[in-house]
């Protein structure tokens, strides 16, 4: 299996966990499957654990994926590392599959020169999310990354530590008064792709406001997306 090729042109098309459409998602193989190819970035999500540690995942439960049910922010982050993660077929087996390290993730953007796009899942306090900022910042990293999140608090609170650091609010619907709201606030947007047409985009664009849109597997909305102008586009399988 591979990725479904689309002509881009001057948009950048982003990984969604990872290549998900063929790789076990939020996972080092799937990580290193979108860095193989020519994404412009990798998309993730990362959690906090119960003893203080950012570990990348998507869901709140780990049953969906490692079959196990637990609250990752409720437990530890050894006892999550320890888990092995059911493959796409819902099998386990594979000893690569477990939950990775935020630093791990960052390294292998780093290695492979893709762009690092981090979901701050939940609403986290203003001293974790300046330590996620400070991770990747000791790795050498952050110019490259963008944070998106759906807890507005979670931006303002990086670019409280990093003013001009890139940022882009996640919203399932749109509206002008969301381009307006973000525009003021200097960010950026990420949306559910089917909310765009040509005319909301060049309203964002108008603004200032670069548009990313999730997750986008349909080839032909896409080539619909590219010919509006969209920036970024989110998919598990285009590329």
């Amino acid at each position: 299996m591979n990725t479904i090729k689309v002509d881009s042109g001057n948009t950048l098309m982003i990984a969604h966990r990872g290549l998900s459409g063929i790789e076990l998602e939020n996972t080092c193989s799937a990580f290193v499957a979108a860095g193989n190819r020519s994404y412009f970035g990798i998309e993730t999500d990362v959690h906090v654990t119960a003893d203080g540690q950012y570990i990348i995942f998507h869901d709140d439960t780990t049953e969906r994926v490692a079959l196990d049910k637990m609250a990752i922010e409720e437990t530890t982050y050894d006892t999550l590392r320890s888990l092995k993660l059911a493959d796409r077929d819902g099998k386990r087996g594979r000893i690569d599959l477990v939950m990775p390290a935020l630093s791990e993730y960052i390294l292998l953007c780093k290695k492979y020169e893709k762009k690092a796009v981090l979901e701050l899942k939940n609403k986290f306090t203003k001293e974790q999310n300046h330590e996620i900022a400070r991770i990747i910042e000791s790795l050498g990293y952050l110019d490259q990354t963008i944070f998106i999140s759906f807890c507005l608090d979670n931006l303002v609170d990086i670019r409280a530590f990093y003013p001009d650091q890139t940022v882009q609010f996640l919203e399932e619907k749109y509206t002008d008064a969301l381009i307006d709201k973000v525009a003021s606030l200097g960010m950026d947007l990420d949306i559910e792709y089917t909310e765009l047409t040509e005319e909301r985009i060049a309203y964002a664009h108008s603004k200032g406001v670069k548009v990313n849109c999730w997750t986008c597997d349909d080839p032909d909305f896409a080539a619909n997306l590219i010919k509006w102008n969209i920036d970024f586009i989110t998919s598990n399988i285009l590329e």
